[in-house]
């Protein structure tokens, strides 16, 4: 008869479908490892991106309050032009 020679060895017999452990390190640190990597990588990426997107901002709103002070500055000029020419008439 034949016997089964798989019982007999001091190994056991290991199903394929079986993950193998990583040395060292447990599954799941790897996959928060990766996770944190990628979730760093995109937000260098968004704020790299978003950075002229800022700064367009800021000269548009720089501009927009250079409007009023140099509508202020025109009309100061105007009014002093025209005093001063009321003031050559007498």
């Amino acid at each position: 008869m034949v016997e089964d020679r798989r019982s007999e060895s001091p190994i056991p017999f290991k199903d394929a479908n079986e993950p193998t452990p990583v040395a060292g390190r447990s599954r799941g640190s790897f996959i928060i490892f990766v996770l944190v990597a990628i979730a760093l990588i995109l937000a260098i990426g968004f704020f790299y991106a978003t950075k002229d997107n800022t700064d367009r901002q800021a000269d548009a709103l720089n501009a927009v309050t250079e409007a009023p002070d140099s509508a202020a500055r025109v009309v100061s000029n105007a009014a002093k032009n025209a005093a001063d020419a009321i003031q050559n008439r007498d």
